[in-house]
């Protein structure tokens, strides 16, 4: 048994997890972390840098494939798979190293292990002491006042198609292969799929997009999915909507998967399942708890993060709400918070940016006019193309089919969501990540002078089309 008593331990080192302990840190607690991986879960090794990475080298191909139209003509190159690879794991080491030394200039005792919570016992009258065990069979005890789950979650598979590693792969495994498939299959259109299928058809690979539901993005605007739809429809890519798979239509031998569509057999060479992610919330100890779960398996909080048993919170992928990485560092801080008495804000997931790191980019944030219109009859929606701002045609002559759109209550002049496809724009939307924290208003942002030419004159623009005010537009 461990001779310290901690403030805090947490189970799981991801990104709500290491954010969490490092605020606790700076509240003066004693703080324990519990990781059976590496620091920096899913996010840093099988998720959000990684396949940042990996986009970036697809953007870097596709830029050097069109470089004539910027009148740079290039006679020869290649595209090297390896170094790519090579380069995303160097990318991914320099943050885990970063991370590792974060805990330690923090003062944060890491435990490499698995943890599970107990039950009350005869070293703590209520539940929360927290077992680690190591790969040897070793084990010990950590005895707290408080915990916070940051456990993350999974890729989730079919149950009709089961993970094989080699043929059919999750997201993780996508990530490790040493040579490019020439065909792939991308079961689910949503973020995970998508970013996926934009990387892998400017690396060459023949794409297809299978999506049960009517329409790509289900939870983006109809014409923001449409114009990605479009845009990647151009690159190559292939999609099936409203194609519901079953194990009668999918058959995986001779290290390849036939998949039947449009009652024809078509041949992929590999397969990506992207259908979702479940929560890590298995073998954790949560029967030993008050802790209540959702029908998904996922924690259910109170709007400050705190479970059942007051002392014991959560944050990140395992309560179900926003699966994002500074969604979930939100969260975690909000719970160290309120643990400590620090006052915090509840979170506002209307106000938590979306991003998706297509080619195009698309950012969101609020609703879109669609969710507006079926929860307010007075939402309107105002429209500003890219091609009306300089910079973004200086970007890309070719293709000009981005907009920012912005939903607005009439009545209120309340600004309820914003929605744009286009370059940068996962930069673009902090700026409106601001304004709706500061609650300002379509004039303010119309008013704010922005440098010209800047790809942020967009936002600018949008404001005045609201006011009856647009220069360009």
């Amino acid at each position: 048994m461990s001779e310290e008593q901690y403030d805090l331990v947490i189970l799981g080192g991801g990104t709500a997890g290491y954010v969490s302990a490092i605020r606790a840190s700076q509240l003066g607690k004693k703080v324990a972390l519990v990781e059976n991986s590496l620091l920096g879960g899913t996010c840093l090794h099988k998720g959000c840098i990684p396949t940042k990475a990996l986009l970036k080298s697809a953007e870097v191909m596709q830029t050097v494939t069109e470089a004539s139209e910027y009148g740079i003509d290039i006679d020869a190159f290649k595209l090297n798979f390896a170094r790519i690879q090579e380069r995303k794991s160097e990318v991914v080491n320099q943050m885990y190293n970063g991370v590792n030394h974060l805990m330690k200039h923090n003062k944060i005792d890491v435990f490499n292990g698995t943890g599970r919570i107990l039950g009350p016992s005869i070293f703590s009258p209520q539940s929360g002491t927290i077992s680690v065990e190591y790969e040897d069979g070793e084990s010990e005890l950590i005895p707290n006042n408080n915990v916070l789950i940051c456990t993350g979650s999974t890729p989730m598979a079919l149950p009709f198609l089961p993970f094989d590693h080699n043929v059919v792969l999750s997201s993780d495994d996508i990530l490790k292969i040493e040579k490019l498939p020439q065909s792939l299959a991308i079961i689910g259109g949503g973020v995970i799929g998508l970013e996926f299928a934009s990387l892998m058809c400017d690396f060459g690979v023949e794409v297809s997009i299978i999506e049960a539901g009517e329409r790509i993005l289900p939870t983006e605007s109809k014409s923001v999915a449409q114009t990605l739809k479009q845009d990647l429809t151009k690159r190559g890519v292939t999609f099936y909507e409203n194609t519901q798979l079953s194990g009668d239509n999918i058959k995986v031998e001779d290290n390849q998967i036939t998949i039947t569509l449009n009652d024809s057999d078509v041949i992929f060479e590999k397969a990506l399942v992207s259908i979702g992610r479940k929560p890590n919330t298995d073998d954790i100890g949560l029967n030993n708890t008050k802790i209540k779960l959702t029908d998904k398996q996922h924690i259910i909080v109170n709007e400050y993060q705190q479970t059942e048993d007051t002392h014991i919170y959560a944050a990140g992928d395992c309560i179900g709400q926003l699966q994002l990485a500074h969604v979930g560092s939100k969260e975690g801080i909000i719970a160290i918070e309120h643990m400590f008495d620090a006052s915090p804000l509840p979170i506002d997931y209307n106000k938590m940016p979306r991003c998706i790191y297509t080619q195009p980019e698309v950012a969101s944030i609020g609703k879109n006019i669609e969710q507006a219109k079926a929860e307010n009859s007075k939402a309107r929606s105002f429209k500003v193309p890219f091609k009306a701002i300089g910079k973004a045609v200086i970007e890309d002559t070719k293709n000009q089919s981005g907009f920012c759109e912005i939903v607005i209550d009439q009545e209120t002049d309340t600004v309820l969501g914003l929605n744009m496809i286009g370059p940068h724009v996962t930069e673009l939307i902090n700026e409106v990540s601001l304004l709706q924290f500061m609650n300002g208003s379509t004039l303010e942002l119309g008013l704010t002078t922005h440098a010209h030419p800047s790809l942020s004159e967009v936002l600018m623009e949008l404001g005045l089309k609201v006011e009856n005010r647009s220069i360009h537009v």
